[in-house]
């Protein structure tokens, strides 16, 4: 595939946009048809190097924010369209699937195959993106099934969803004891919001409000039984209710959830800047800093940085408009990532599943087990695209409303080429000219542009078809 079917992006910094071309070059060889094992467009998204290559839940529900910037590419739904084929009478999807067999994955610890509940989401992101109603209308009613699987087998007495912690998926996280994962609930809470919003995009009031009530409700049960007025956190709780002490990276999920109030959430994004927490040199790590079991070599879940996690982290400062310090976030991680992939001392980097917290470089491995995979790029395309696209630049994208938000956070020479808006092809840059800074387009059809510049003029323009160039002064 030709590097000019991708949308060009335009930075200062030339190592940040050659990061992003070789994510979409390198992509390529994770689609595998699995009838064929070969590498195809048509196939899915998996990684290549698994000794039993599973379509998993979680990493392809992530792989749509990123997919979806590839101008049609790759089909951001595969995987998901996959998954849902596989749901079963009852409601359940499982977390993972055998590519070969189709078979689902499960063992001891996760006998049921539940994973994290975040397909209503993506599919959310993806109707912005892609325009497509009718897959709305027609997704709905597995993603329903779904959320009525989990409430008859998950939900207890108290109102909250009791799971197994292996399958929040943070495999050797310290969460001995966990009864209620503040993850899981939080998932269920982020699908409920998203799925109340499907149902208004369907003019369906009955099933918006349906998914209101929900989420209200769980919304209260975690502020009240899971927040921690002393440490200024959300933690997992044990089956008497209680708080576990450790404080990890799933303890910002309530964030993306828009769970905490203007007070709990300045007291939980204080942590990501206290080096004594979540604050470390490469952000975020998995495990708070003071947490005796923290790592600095990672060790999995000890301490390591992964990509789907900050990417959640970001996203949640983002709902609390905390745009800066989600800019500084992401750019900060891109360097380190930029780091394990040409390391200083001239040795052969790549890009990994997870990084080390504290230096840079890949995570170290505990035990045997391939840890952490390199070129994991249903993954990492959520650093070097998604964040790149969204809160390195800065631009915010909605086709069914017809909006594009840029949010500059400092002038600078960056933006967009030919990105593919439904037959739709358009390029916003910023640049320097004789008389200021300015902001050159050009589109196939109309849209609305609102630009939000330092914090201090936001305006919103209407974008003709064709060629146009604007002054920031001059706004």
């Amino acid at each position: 595939m030709s590097k000019k079917d991708f949308p060009k992006i335009h930075f200062y910094d030339q190592d940040f946009v050659d990061i992003y071309d070789k994510t979409w070059n390198w992509l390529s060889d994770s689609w595998i048809d699995p009838k064929t094992n070969e590498v195809s467009n048509d196939g899915y998204f998996i990684h290549p190097g698994d000794s039993q290559p599973v379509i998993n839940q979680a990493e392809s529900i992530f792989s749509t924010f990123f997919l979806v910037y590839s101008n049609k590419n790759y089909a951001a739904e595969n995987n998901l369209d996959f998954l849902y084929s596989k749901q079963e009478q009852n409601g359940a999807i499982r977390w993972k699937y055998d590519i070969k067999t189709g078979a689902p994955v499960v063992d001891s610890e996760n006998p049921e195959g539940i994973g994290l509940p975040l397909f209503a989401w993506a599919e959310y992101n993806l109707y912005h993106k892609l325009a497509n109603k009718r897959r709305v209308k027609e997704i709905m009613p597995v993603l329903q099934k779904y959320m009525n699987w989990i409430e008859e087998n998950f939900k207890q007495e108290n109102g909250l969803y009791s799971v197994p912690p292996k399958a929040c998926g943070m495999e050797n996280s310290p969460r001995p004891n966990v009864k209620f994962p503040i993850d899981f609930n939080a998932c269920i809470a982020i699908n409920a919001l998203n799925m109340s919003a499907l149902g208004d995009i369907l003019n369906d009031k009955e099933l918006s409000f349906q998914y209101k009530r929900m989420y209200f409700g769980l919304k209260t049960r975690i502020n009240s039984y899971m927040w921690n007025a002393e440490t200024g956190f959300y933690h997992d709780l044990d089956e008497n209710e209680n708080y576990l002490p450790q404080k990890t990276i799933a303890g910002f999920w309530p964030l993306l959830a828009e769970i905490p109030n203007a007070d709990k959430a300045d007291a939980l994004v204080e942590h990501l800047s206290n080096p004594k927490t979540f604050g470390t040199e490469h952000p975020f790590p998995t495990l708070s800093a003071d947490s005796p079991e923290f790592s600095e070599n990672g060790e999995g879940y000890r301490g390591s940085v992964y990509p789907a996690l900050n990417f959640m982290v970001v996203k949640g400062l983002e709902k609390y408009q905390r745009y800066d310090l989600a800019r500084e976030c992401a750019i900060r991680h891109l360097y380190f990532v930029l780091e394990g992939l040409q390391p200083a001392d001239g040795s052969k980097g790549d890009l990994y599943e997870a990084y080390l917290p504290c230096k840079e470089g890949p995570a170290i491995k505990t035990g045997d087990e391939i840890f952490p995979r390199k070129r994991c790029m249903i993954t990492i395309g959520l650093s070097t695209i998604a964040l790149m696209i969204e809160n390195v630049i800065g631009l915010s994208i909605s086709l069914p409303r017809k909006t594009v938000d840029w949010i500059i956070p400092n002038l600078e020479i960056m933006g967009i080429e030919k990105l593919s808006l439904k037959r739709n092809l358009i390029t916003i840059l910023s640049h320097k000219t004789p008389r200021g800074w300015g902001i050159q387009m050009e589109s196939e059809k109309l849209y609305y542009f609102t630009i939000n510049i330092l914090d201090q003029k936001k305006k919103t323009l209407p974008i003709p078809s064709g060629k146009c160039s604007m002054l920031i002064d001059k706004l």
